[in-house]
């Protein structure tokens, strides 16, 4: 195993995602898969990875990868549509419809621009250029399709059916080119499984067996039947080894069984060569590689597997064989061709009848002159001789159950002749089949259908077989034993009728009394006294041998008593066939003559009896030999006459009058009985037209009931809707009435809170003024006596202070100036520096939009320095002014002094005088000082308005123009 692929989903509940179908290209170097969930995968196997390509979000069915365009594959989905996309757009390209059912399997034409795809119920040719439909194969619901696909390096179509049938039809003209003939084994092998080499040469088919059929195309032959080992039962898929080597003639053989393991044998050695899979790990579908590299595999769990050839066998790529032949001897080479064809042989066991029918071959087509007449009567198509036959029959009783269905073809040279039959089918169900599910109610569907085929074409081959009420009865055995090829069933029941069935219908509709009466005879002959006791209780032939005879022995035998009973007719003369009902007759004569009653008797030859069928077939035997030729049927009934070939012989021996009478009978009354049916239908039509409306109006008058019911409902629903609105809307005018009293009460609970809070802080600040009150009138009377405590000491040093205030008033003028000079001084420096700053801003800035903002920010810049320089102007002057006042209080106070000094006063007055002077002066200094600070204070403010004001419009100029 190269590589194993699994897709997992992970999540709470981790499972695998199944892969159902894979498909190689053209190449084989890219593998196309396809899981349960709709989602394709490409896996290019040179560059050793993988794409999801697409999600079809529904299970595929079936998948072509080998399209003329490279990149585009088929995909069958669940859904019955066939969808086209691309492994490299991953987009769809077409859609196709027209399947009913789904599709098992996509053929590509070599040129890749055809395609057929195949379904159980029709087959479709397509046109991948143009997507439409070409043609449709259509079969009917009996015969199903097995597969249809086309043949490689050719223009050839082959259909094979699930009857066995294979065809083949002209891809140009969709004419039929030929038909396989029906194998050997044809009953016992359905074909289900196909598969052709590369070349087209050799076709290999399969089904529930372990045999496998090879058919030569070019010959239309079987040449060869492979036994698979006993272990494979059932064959599921067949798929042929392409080598390097072998010019398309393919040998090796890939099978893949019910027990899942896939086989590769080797067709022309029949030897096993190696095998994929396991029990544990078995394989449900396969597919190889056109350049036979690769096997990729999918596995029962779900996974992937893909498998190097190059690792599993080296016989794969063995050389060639020489191209130097020997030429031999004729006579040699022939008797190697006849060993060749012994060793076609399916199973060891079986190679003497192949290589009796050979040698039987052999002389059939090298006759000699001299050969007698009786040899050549008793050979038989298929290489058979009737004597032979016969004395292996006596020998062991029956024929191999294996090859009994070509034993009896043999005997009976049935002409296959498939135009007549398919006429006779294309005419439909006869009229007396159409109900014959009714009478004879058959559990299998199919089984029915052909009962009721088989009927029709008897019936349409001769008008007697669809008035004959026993002829279902005659041939269910048969076409339950060959169900699956009619064309035997029917042609097996036709040769009965003719040879078997001999004078059967002269009495019609009455039974074969001739031939009752032949058996009576015989019955007289050899056992009277059974006779007597029958004739005794009134029992006729038609009550002990007509059951027997109409029913061929299918009610009383089992299948396989019965099967034995008919090897035996089948190779003697058509009177053994009355011979067996005597013999079993007289060999149940103990339990007859035990029997009074008729409906015993009719009991007896309608069911099974426990009596032993070999003894019956040797009196049958004893009774043909020791019979008087006087009463010996063999001299009544004709030899047996095979059925010629290409059309049917005419079966006329019947009252034809009796017939068409009955048939015209018949149609009268299948007439009267349509009429009556016609009639009867429209009488049911018009009861059911009436039952209908009244019906109609019954459930009309119930719906009106209904509507008033639920509008009385409803108007119910409306009036408590409303009661209840009513009421929620008083509980509601409630709850608002109370919500409104109790806002009403807070509020009022909050103004008389608040009310005692204002009256508490009213008393609390009456409190606070009082005890301010008290504080100050205390503060006043410590004053008071501090005061007076330093009036003394304030004179005392009046003229100290006099002296220390002359000097700090000339000190504080001369700061005062030289204040007011440092700050004109600082003034200018700012003005001088905050116009080298505009200066700068305005070389900076050299657009003209900056410009224009900065000249107007100037220009408000001047005006507001021109208003500042006229408030310093009128604060120099302010401050002069006082500078003046000043000089002039100290100039009066100084002539004041000098007029104190001259003046005599009494000291208490002198001192008192200069205490008031003193405190007046004092008063003044400070007022003069509160003067000068408030005027710094003004200058400082209105600086600082100037400074806030320039860096405000410098920012709004910076927003403005967006940089600085």
């Amino acid at each position: 195993v190269l590589v194993n692929v699994t897709h997992s989903t992970t999540g709470y509940h981790s499972k695998t995602i199944r892969f159902l179908n894979v498909a190689f290209d053209s190449s084989g170097d890219s593998l196309l898969a396809g899981d349960h969930q709709g989602n394709i995968y490409v896996f290019d196997l040179n560059g050793n990875r993988f794409n999801l390509v697409q999600r079809t979000t529904q299970a595929c069915t079936a998948l072509a990868f080998n399209l003329r365009r490279k990149t585009e594959f088929l995909v069958a989905l669940a859904d019955n549509s066939i969808k086209c996309f691309d492994t490299e757009t991953k987009e769809l390209v077409s859609w196709m419809r027209g399947h009913e059912s789904s599709v098992s399997s996509i053929s590509v034409h070599g040129s890749g621009r055809y395609a057929i795809t195949t379904s159980p119920d029709t087959a479709q040719l397509w046109d991948l250029d143009t997507f439409q439909r070409k043609r449709k194969l259509n079969v009917r619901h009996s015969v199903g399709i097995q597969k249809v696909f086309f043949l490689p390096l050719s223009n050839t179509i082959l259909s094979c059916f699930k009857d066995n049938s294979v065809f083949a039809w002209e891809f140009d003209t969709l004419q039929c080119k030929y038909q396989l003939p029906t194998p050997v084994e044809g009953s016992l092998l359905l074909y289900k499984v196909f598969a052709v080499t590369r070349d087209g040469r050799i076709f290999v088919a399969g089904g529930k067996s372990n045999h496998l059929h090879l058919w030569c195309l070019e010959s239309k032959q079987l040449v060869r039947i492979i036994q698979m080992p006993t272990k494979v039962r059932a064959v599921r898929h067949l798929e042929f080894l392409p080598d390097s080597f072998d010019g398309g003639s393919n040998q090796i053989l890939g099978v893949l069984s019910q027990d899942n393991i896939m086989r590769f044998i080797n067709i022309e050695t029949c030897k096993l060569l190696f095998d994929i899979g396991s029990y544990e790990e078995g394989i449900s579908a396969a597919a190889i590689s056109p350049n036979g590299r690769y096997i990729a595999a999918v596995m029962e769990n779900g996974s992937l597997n893909l498998y190097s050839v190059q690792a599993l066998t080296q016989e794969v790529n063995k050389p060639p064989p020489p191209l130097l032949k020997v030429v031999e001897d004729w006579s040699k080479s022939k008797l190697e061709t006849n060993k060749l064809t012994v060793r076609v042989a399916p199973e060891r066991s079986e190679r003497p009848w192949k290589s009796r029918g050979s040698k039987i071959e052999t002389r059939t087509l090298k006759p000699q002159a001299n050969a007698a007449l009786e040899n050549k009567e008793n050979e038989l198509p298929g290489g058979l001789n009737k004597k032979r036959l016969q004395a292996l029959l006596k020998g062991f009783g029956e024929y191999p159950e294996k090859y009994r269905m070509f034993v009896w073809r043999s005997l009976l040279q049935l002409p296959e002749n498939h135009g007549a039959f398919s006429s006779l089918v294309d005419k439909g169900t006869h009229g007396a089949f159409v109900q014959i599910q009714n009478e004879y109610p058959i559990k299998s569907r199919k089984l029915l259908r052909v009962l009721q085929r088989t009927l029709s074409a008897l019936a349409h081959w001769s008008a007697i077989f669809g008035e004959t009420p026993y002829i279902p009865l005659l041939a269910f055995p048969f076409v339950k034993l060959f169900q699956n090829n009619q064309l035997i069933c029917f042609e097996v029941v036709a040769t009965v009728v003719v040879n078997f069935c001999q004078h059967w219908f002269e009495y019609f509709p009455n039974p074969p009394v001739n031939v009752l009466s032949m058996v009576e005879n015989i019955l007289a002959h050899h056992d009277k006294e059974l006779l007597q006791h029958l004739v005794k209780y009134n029992v006729t032939s038609q009550v002990y041998a007509w059951p027997l005879l109409e029913t061929l022995f299918s009610e009383v035998l089992t299948r396989e008593e019965w099967l034995k009973v008919f090897d035996n007719i089948f190779s003697n003369h058509p009177s053994y066939f009355l011979m067996v009902v005597v013999a079993y007759v007289t060999c149940s004569r103990a339990a007859l003559l035990h029997c009074n009653q008729i409906e015993d008797f009719e009991y007896f030859f309608h069911h099974r009896n426990n009596l032993d069928i070999n003894v019956v077939i040797k009196e049958a035997y004893h009774l043909m030999e020791s019979t008087p030729v006087d009463i010996h049927p063999q001299h009544m009934l004709d030899d047996f006459i095979p059925l010629t070939k290409g059309q049917y012989p005419v079966f006329n021996k019947y009252p034809k009058f009796i017939v068409d009478y009955q048939t015209q009978e018949r149609e009268r009354i299948r007439q009267d009985e349509i009429a009556y049916l016609r009639e009867r239908q429209l009488v049911h039509e018009l009861e059911a037209k009436a039952l209908e409306r009244k019906v109609e109006d019954e459930a009309w008058y119930r719906k009106q009931e209904l509507l008033q019911e639920a509008e009385e409902q409803r108007r119910k629903m409306l009036l408590e809707e409303e009661e209840r609105l009513a009421e929620q809307r008083q509980r509601l005018a409630a709850v608002k009435r109370e919500l409104q009293v109790k806002e009403l009460q807070l509020l009022d609970a909050a103004r008389r809170r608040f009310l005692k809070y204002q009256q508490d802080q009213r008393q609390m600040e009456l409190k606070r003024l009082e005890d301010e009150i008290a504080r100050k009138a205390s503060i006043r009377e410590q004053e008071t006596a501090a005061i007076s405590q330093d009036i003394e000491v304030r004179r005392m040093e009046l003229e100290s202070q006099r002296q220390l205030f002359e000097q700090r008033l000339n000190r504080d003028q001369e700061t005062v100036m030289q204040e007011v000079k440092g700050e004109i001084d600082a003034s200018r420096r700012k003005a001088d520096l905050e116009d080298h700053l505009v200066q700068k801003l305005v070389e900076v800035d050299g657009e003209e939009k900056q410009k224009a903002q900065m000249v107007k920010a100037l220009g408000i810049y001047a005006s507001r320095e021109r208003m500042r320089e006229r408030e310093r102007e009128r604060m120099r002057e302010r401050e002069r002014e006082k500078a003046r006042s000043v000089n002039e209080k100290i100039t009066r106070m100084k002539k004041k002094r000098q007029k104190g000094g001259l003046l005599e006063k009494p000291p208490c007055c002198g001192e008192w005088t200069r205490g008031q002077e003193g405190r007046q002066q004092k008063a003044e200094l400070e007022a003069e000082q509160k003067a000068a600070a408030a005027a710094d204070g003004h200058r400082k403010q209105v600086l600082e308005e100037e400074m806030k004001d320039a860096l405000e419009l410098a920012e709004k100029t910076q927003k403005e123009d967006g940089c600085f």
